[in-house]
């Protein structure tokens, strides 16, 4: 019954070993994998948080300002068009 024990013991000893090898070599893995994260983020091809907003508002102000620009020119027209006819209506109601 002694000898069982013993065996056991060892078992269990072994197991134990086992389980912290594991352990180890996952905190490994998982330091390598961050440590790979961090450098492919830190890449040159990479951007900034805070660069990619400054370019995103840039780009947002320039599309409103295009919007801006196209409803100034449709109101252009529409008074060049208005000044093209003026004339016309004006000769045909003095005649």
């Amino acid at each position: 019954m002694q000898s069982d024990n013993k065996l056991f013991e060892d078992f269990s000893k072994v197991a134990t070993s086992a389980l912290g090898t594991l352990a180890g070599v996952t905190r490994e893995v998982e330091d390598a994998a961050r440590r790979r994260a961090r450098e492919f983020v830190q890449a040159e091809d990479a951007v900034a948080r805070d660069e990619f907003e400054a370019v995103k508002a840039n780009a947002l102000a320039a599309r409103e300002g295009v919007e801006t620009l196209k409803a100034e020119i449709a109101a252009l027209r529409e008074a060049l068009a208005a000044l093209r006819q003026a004339p016309t209506n004006s000769v045909e109601n003095s005649l």
